[in-house]
């Protein structure tokens, strides 16, 4: 989905690692490379001797920042999820340092369906049937429910951030609710659907998932059209506060460089909102 690190050293490093960690969790790498955001994660489908095909994702950051939501997102979302929701199983985990840096390495269940997108933000209708939005629903509506004191979204980002991204008075939210954080086509597969990369999930605004589904897809109309008629809460006023949220959380992602070219989309939909 996205490129190696711009730096040979950072590549070499994460690689290193990468062999080493599946040495440790005795698995051999069949498959190629997956990088994730900024280099962050190194990735690829791997061979257990009992499990089969699985999947192996190492996680790299600054050693002085190894604790945290993201840090720990998908040892506890397995803890939650795992068996109860269409996501792929946690099987074993791993962890290093070196050089300043700390590893977690995560051996999943390999999914063999396509995601829905390659991209966060889609480009094309991948066309999906009404039994793919019946299990995205139900799925979505189970995590709701789930108990957890991870915050994804936090009242004061809502306080500081809406205001400079959209010039509006930032609103309150008065209805929580456990959300995936990020959900979007590139982390839903095109068949069940599975839901992919849970590390930032946790307490958000009740209607968050389908704001962010339908943020990242306001490209594509007619599956926006599918993301408000699958989502009834999006046309309530929790729905609107939601929306507004999300659209400042990508407003602040592009401004850090992330899909420049859904920006005159969100500032589209956030004149929908006032």
């Amino acid at each position: 989905m996205y490129s190696p690190p711009a730096d040979p050293t950072d590549q070499q490093r994460m690689r290193r690692v990468f062999a080493q960690s599946a040495e440790t969790l005795d698995v051999t790498v069949t498959g190629p490379e997956v990088w994730g955001w900024h280099g962050r994660t190194l990735s690829s489908r791997v061979e257990h001797p009992d499990r089969g095909a699985c999947w192996l994702r190492l996680l790299s950051t600054p050693q002085d920042r190894a604790a945290g939501k993201i840090w720990e997102g998908n040892r506890q979302a397995a803890a939650l999820f795992d068996g109860h929701v269409h996501k792929p199983l946690l099987h074993d985990t791993t962890e290093s340092s070196s050089d300043g840096y700390a590893y977690q390495a995560e051996l999943h269940q390999y999914v063999a369906e396509p995601i829905c997108s390659h991209s966060p933000v889609l480009h094309t209708d991948p066309d999906l049937p009404t039994a793919w939005w019946h299990s995205l629903r139900t799925d979505l509506d189970y995590v709701s429910v789930a108990p957890t004191d991870r915050v994804a979204v936090r009242q004061e980002w809502v306080d500081r951030s809406v205001p400079r991204f959209l010039g509006m008075p930032a609103p309150k939210i008065t209805d929580w609710a456990t959300a995936h954080g990020d959900l979007h086509t590139a982390n839903l597969t095109s068949t069940t659907p599975y839901l992919l990369d849970w590390e930032g999930f946790g307490l958000a605004p009740v209607g968050h998932d389908a704001a962010m589904l339908l943020a990242y897809s306001l490209l594509v109309p007619r599956f926006a059209q599918r993301v408000r008629d699958a989502f009834p809460v999006l046309k309530t006023e929790l729905g609107r506060i939601a929306q507004i949220i999300v659209v400042t959380e990508l407003l602040q992602s592009a401004s850090r460089g992330d899909h420049p070219e859904l920006v005159p989309a969100l500032r589209s939909r956030a004149a929908e909102l006032v």
